[in-house]
């Protein structure tokens, strides 16, 4: 039956009538959001600080703007003008995340916030008002300050601070909500956060944290998904799963050494989260080499926590799909150096180079160049190494710098989307696609200077006014015709220049 599914996927990307290639009918669009890069209201109503309010007003000078979201696109008050844009983009999905904040102000489970409740309520009974499907992340990043506190990711007590934060997710909104992500980007909570002060924490602790952190959110993820299967999900009918992100890493040449090195890229980055998720451990290659690794640096143990084998088959098969989160690619080669990076730290133990074609496409941010092919072996990739799982493109976007006629995103979206019919024509299993994002938001340590946006924000305007851009007009035109029309290009709502 599966083959016979994916048959007919790929039957129906071709129309008869143009040869045009159109997204079968029960391809789902969506489009996303994060809590704390749209809602504002930081401590309204109840709310609890996170460690990224602690952040950009402990240390504003870490923020390229020395900007904060305290008001960002003040969604929190302005939810409904939020589902309208949604509703104008004719897409399927909203993917958002809920802030543990909003709901457990301290983290702990002995204080619930009404008041964060019906917040969340309000946005999930007008989406499903209207047809469309709330996708809901139940971590984006905005641990509660308070659990930071005693070690945050680190500290193994968090699991059972997690699963009860998700208890009463699935208690409140179960009913409604059908498609769960248990964590966004595990990558990004762990390893730029505790290896090298790039988010929040922001820590600067090479080799052991940014372990610790992993191990701890796998078996918080673990647990989650087996409180979900087994006291939820039997009656409530939805599925759950993880968000990873990842670039595809091309290797530099035809080396040996840098086919292997392209290899220990995606199953460091990539597989560090997805393997013990699919298949229950953490890949073989990378658990050789950080043990080895640890050993000649002194360490009487290895860095890489070791699973029980009780927790390996809880991880084994916990998640229902595969979310991926992808934006450009990398090419990556051997290091050959032993001085080239410090010892210990997770980059000796990957121990490659990357860079990036200065021909690929320009964007608003310095670490993302638009490479479309990227997409498309990427998601071969995963069909092969996880024996071609479901997959939801959960993030997709592209950045600038302001404008409202945004030709650049456009053609960003036309060419990643025809790089994901590629690889449905391949056989891959994609099920939807999800654009980053709604509207410009807080862009994390770029603060406001980055926008993702298919909808512009006024930060200037108190009531954080939203403007169509031609890619949005563009998006909802692709959603509406399921087909790509390269020569579409739609006026803004309003036209504003670029910065």
């Amino acid at each position: 039956m599966r083959q016979l599914a994916l048959l007919l996927g790929v039957l129906l990307t071709l129309t008869a009538a143009s040869g045009q290639r159109r997204f079968p009918a029960d391809f789902k669009f969506g489009v996303g959001t994060s809590a704390y890069q749209i809602e504002g209201a930081w401590n309204e109503d109840g709310k609890g600080e996170s460690i990224w309010d602690h952040l950009v007003h402990n240390y504003p000078e870490k923020i390229a703007d020395r900007s904060n979201a305290d008001v960002a696109c003040n969604s929190y008050h302005n939810w409904q003008r939020d589902v309208e844009m949604v509703r104008e983009l004719g897409v399927d999905m909203y993917r958002f995340s809920i802030a543990w904040t909003r709901i457990m102000p301290s983290g702990f489970s002995h204080e619930i916030n009404q008041a964060g409740i019906d917040y969340y309520n309000n946005l999930i009974n007008e989406l499903l008002k209207y047809g469309i499907e709330p996708m809901v992340t139940m971590y984006h990043w905005d641990l509660p300050q308070r659990l930071q506190e005693i070690g945050g990711w680190t500290n193994r007590e968090i699991i059972d601070h997690y699963v009860e934060y998700a208890r009463i997710l699935f208690e409140n909104y179960g009913d409604r909500v059908k498609t769960w992500t248990t964590f966004n980007e595990p990558q990004q909570t762990c390893l730029p956060s505790y290896e090298y002060d790039g988010m929040a924490p922001g820590y600067n602790f090479p080799a052991v944290p940014s372990f610790l952190c992993t191990h701890n959110l796998l078996l918080s993820h673990a647990e989650a998904v087996h409180l979900y299967r087994t006291q939820y999900q039997p009656a409530q009918k939805g599925v759950i799963g993880m968000v990873f992100d990842a670039s595809w890493s091309y290797p530099n040449s035809d080396s040996e050494d840098d086919q292997e090195a392209s290899k220990t890229s995606m199953r460091f980055y990539l597989g560090w989260y997805a393997n013990p998720v699919f298949h229950g451990n953490y890949h073989q290659w990378m658990i050789d080499r950080v043990d080895e690794n640890s050993r000649k640096e002194g360490f009487s143990t290895s860095r890489l926590p070791k699973f029980t084998a009780e927790e390996m088959v809880k991880l084994k098969g916990s998640t229902d799909y595969f979310g991926l989160n992808t934006y450009t690619s990398y090419i990556v080669y051997k290091n050959t150096d032993p001085q080239s990076f410090p010892k210990p730290s997770f980059v000796n133990d990957v121990n490659i180079h990357s860079y990036q074609d200065p021909s690929w496409g320009e964007s608003g941010s310095g670490w993302l160049r638009v490479h479309p092919e990227g997409m498309y072996h990427l998601l071969n990739w995963i069909r092969t190494e996880y024996n071609n799982p479901v997959i939801y493109v959960t993030e997709n976007g592209v950045s600038d710098r302001g404008g409202t006629r945004d030709v650049a995103r456009v053609k960003y979206y036309n060419d990643y989307l025809n790089a994901v019919l590629d690889a449905m024509e391949d056989g891959c299993n994609v099920q939807g696609y999800v654009a980053w994002s709604l509207m410009d938001n807080f862009e994390w340590r770029a603060g406001l200077t980055e926008r993702f946006g298919l909808y512009y924000i006024d930060y200037t305007d108190p009531a954080r006014t939203r403007i169509a851009k031609s890619s949005a007009r563009s998006y909802a035109n692709i959603i509406k015709t399921r087909m790509i029309d390269p020569d579409f290009m739609p006026e803004p709502e309003v036209f504003i220049p670029d910065n």
